[in-house]
């Protein structure tokens, strides 16, 4: 039987994670959050750093969301922690800690899909429920050749519809973490490693030599270029920051103040004219600028930061201004981090 086959495969060669050695949900939850993605090996660091954090639900939902946001700088995909802090808020303040256990109840807490769901109350809960992400519809599409695109209606729920059919009854948390784990380790986008998969003798890609070939995607994918200028005001050894708004990318992160133009801008005089009231050209000495190109899924951030000199600043807009020490505290998206790892902006 398949199910049999893999998880028995599964056992002998499943690597060793932590979120595998507890039935705990709210640490599964974490793990399968975090993993959203996000490469093992990188999500390895800020699993442990959120259950040393908020060791319990009630911890998480005790944090401020700044805080939380901080934790997660640097994984990207920001509408995560922010719904991982919504949720844990649910979990404590309205069903008083108790994890959902079931599929229904758990697609309850804000940003959490299909996928999460079955993967929580399967293996948390022991529920029958089959989980269908990237490495389950690889393993899938080639172990029986289906040409049905899954990124479409048709193909969301053949692939779901199949997953539920092949699922272990007794222990489907283990056959679901199984297919999870074959599609990340052996049954690989690019060169596959045929030859020590427990599913070689069934697959119909295999047999055919059509591995390359699956799964079958649309493309949907339209990149889209924007063009944002910043601008990386000093005075008196302290740094503007301010925050984003709540919708859009980077939502409530901190970044220096942005005028987002339709073209790369060479001279800064053309952006005079849309700096922010509390900047009089006058009163600024504007630095050597730099470049930096940051992809999103479906956009190109052409980003130019200008170094501003302000020799002066009214007291309310003041408070805006942070030391080194406080920068490194504020949650900022990675396009910040990676300019201020590469430019030193304070002097030594």
């Amino acid at each position: 039987m398949l199910s049999s086959k893999i998880i028995e495969w599964y056992h002998q060669n499943k690597r060793n994670l932590p979120w595998r050695e507890t039935s705990n949900p709210y640490f599964i939850w974490l793990s399968e959050v975090i993993l959203q993605q996000t490469r093992v090996d990188q999500g390895l660091e800020y699993y442990l750093r959120f259950i040393e954090a908020y060791p319990t639900v009630f911890d998480l939902a005790g944090a401020h969301q700044e805080e939380v946001l901080r934790n997660w700088q640097g994984l990207g995909y920001y509408s995560r922690a922010r719904n991982l802090h919504a949720a844990a808020q649910y979990i404590a303040n309205e069903l008083n800690g108790n994890f959902p256990s079931t599929f229904t109840e758990l697609k309850k807490m804000k940003g959490v899909g299909d996928y999460t769901a079955a993967a929580i109350s399967s293996i948390a809960f022991g529920e029958k429920k089959a989980v269908v992400d990237g490495n389950v519809y690889r393993v899938l599409s080639r172990l029986f050749e289906i040409d049905t695109p899954i990124n479409s209606n048709k193909g969301i729920k053949k692939f779901s519809n199949l997953a539920d059919s092949l699922i272990d009854n007794k222990r489907p948390g283990d056959y679901n973490q199984a297919m999870m784990e074959l599609g990340a380790t052996i049954c690989k986008p690019k060169k596959p490693l045929c030859p020590e998969c427990p599913l070689a003798a069934e697959c119909q890609s295999l047999k055919n030599q059509t591995q390359q070939n699956y799964p079958v995607k649309i493309n949907k994918t339209k990149v889209r270029d924007r063009y944002f200028n910043y601008l990386v005001v000093e005075n008196e050894s302290k740094i503007f920051f301010q925050k984003r708004p709540q919708k859009g990318i980077w939502a409530g992160l901190f970044e220096f103040p942005l005028i987002e133009t339709d073209k790369v801008v060479e001279d800064f005089q053309l952006l005079v004219k849309n700096l922010p009231d509390w900047i009089k050209p006058k009163d600024i000495a504007i630095g050597i600028p730099s470049s930096k190109i940051h992809l999103l899924s479906h956009q190109r951030i052409n980003a130019r930061f200008w170094p501003i000199d302000l020799a002066k600043v009214d007291n309310q807009t003041r408070i805006n201004f942070f030391t080194e020490d406080e920068i490194e505290q504020l949650p900022k998206h990675q396009l910040i981090v990676n300019y201020l790892n590469d430019n030193p902006i304070f002097k030594t």
